[in-house]
């Protein structure tokens, strides 16, 4: 029999290599920022990370329905799903952090196709994540000081090579399975015909590249289970077009490899901001093999509670930054020394600096 993981894994490896190598190429870094948004920022209706965070006393809820069908060849089966996937996602500190909650719970309806229709039916979490993710690089802060070209405004509206320069991401989580499926159905679920809980760690590397004309590059690099039977290594590339303030569109490609499963998969959907706090978004998904087949469609919305105060930013590291901060901090000691030491005659130095030193 061939085996068909075997064959996908070539190809796998060539363009984990291909991401790998650019991400390499364009991810030193030497600055830190953080960015919120005045309009919610989702990871939805695709399954990639973005690099920034919602933003502090920001709480966000990410949640959709699916509904698919799976074909697979040789065990001869077919199967109907409804999903429900959810994130929640709050941050907390500092603007490049947030913690988040992500996971979703699938019921499947297999029917047995060799001889006599049999169908069996089991339901579980295929994910269940607690994690962390920080901003570790921002290219867009050294954009923003440095400001718009004043003599072109063709060489604003084009793309320039600093562009290519993303922002930086870590998201590092804890997954936790709970595995009460005897006969490990779930291709995610660990040690079949145990029924525990089951904890293994999630490590990802999100990028994120803005670029003029509302176009968004969304890279994840990510290590799943590592610790566990079930383990996955694949990557997530998200591109998305804003052809209007309030509608996008998407499409994804996500490739992965495990020791019980390897799969490409496409997305393709979008999504509209009917607030500044609430998006709707539909896609579909689907693959070009057939152990299983896959197709799936799903809907889903995103809101927010914005308790967003004052923006803060994280400087840049080096002497410039340092000088900056301490002139910064010199000058606020000096305004308040002049406000504590007034003359005797009862004048205000900064009276009197107004009205040209004259009594």
């Amino acid at each position: 029999m061939i085996n068909l993981i075997s064959l996908t894994k070539p190809m796998f490896l060539m363009r984990q290599r291909f991401f790998l190598t650019i991400l390499l190429a364009i991810g030193s870094s030497i600055s830190l920022f953080a960015q919120y948004t005045d309009e919610l920022n989702s990871n939805r209706p695709g399954s990639s990370q973005g690099a920034f965070s919602v933003g502090t006393k920001v709480l966000q809820f990410e949640t959709g329905l699916s509904l698919g069908k799976e074909d697979h060849r040789l065990i001869f089966t077919e199967t109907d799903a409804f999903m429900i996937d959810y994130a929640v996602r709050y941050g907390v500190w500092k603007e490049a952090l947030e913690v988040s909650i992500m996971g979703s719970f699938q019921n499947n309806n297999v029917t047995d196709t060799r001889t006599t229709a049999q169908e069996t039916s089991f339901s579980n979490f295929r994910s269940n994540t607690i994690g962390a993710k920080y901003l570790l690089f921002d290219p867009y802060l050294r954009m923003e000081k440095k400001g718009p070209n004043l003599y072109s405004w063709k060489a604003n509206r084009k793309i320039q090579w600093a562009d290519f320069i993303p922002a930086v991401s870590l998201y590092a989580g804890l997954n936790i399975d709970f595995i009460e499926d005897p006969e490990g159905k779930f291709v995610n679920n660990t040690r079949p015909g145990v029924n525990s809980i089951g904890l293994s760690p999630k490590v990802v590397l999100a990028t994120q590249n803005n670029f003029v004309g509302g176009f968004v590059l969304v890279t994840n690099i990510y290590a799943n289970r590592v610790t566990d039977d079930a383990k996955q290594y694949g990557y997530v590339v998200t591109l998305t077009h804003t052809p209007t303030s309030w509608f996008s569109i998407f499409v994804e490609n996500e490739g992965f490899k495990g020791d019980t499963y390897a799969d490409q998969l496409f997305r393709g959907g979008a999504a509209a901001l009917l607030s500044p706090n609430f998006q709707v978004d539909a896609s579909v998904l689907l693959n070009f093999k057939d152990t299983p087949n896959r197709t799936y469609g799903r809907i889903g919305v995103s809101y927010r509670i914005d308790r967003h105060e004052d923006e803060e930013f994280i400087e840049d590291k080096g002497a410039d930054a340092r000088k900056e901060k301490r002139d910064k901090k010199n000058k606020n000691k000096d305004a308040k020394k002049a406000k504590k030491k007034k003359r005797k005659d009862g004048v205000d130095p900064e009276q009197e600096e107004d009205d040209g030193g004259k009594l």
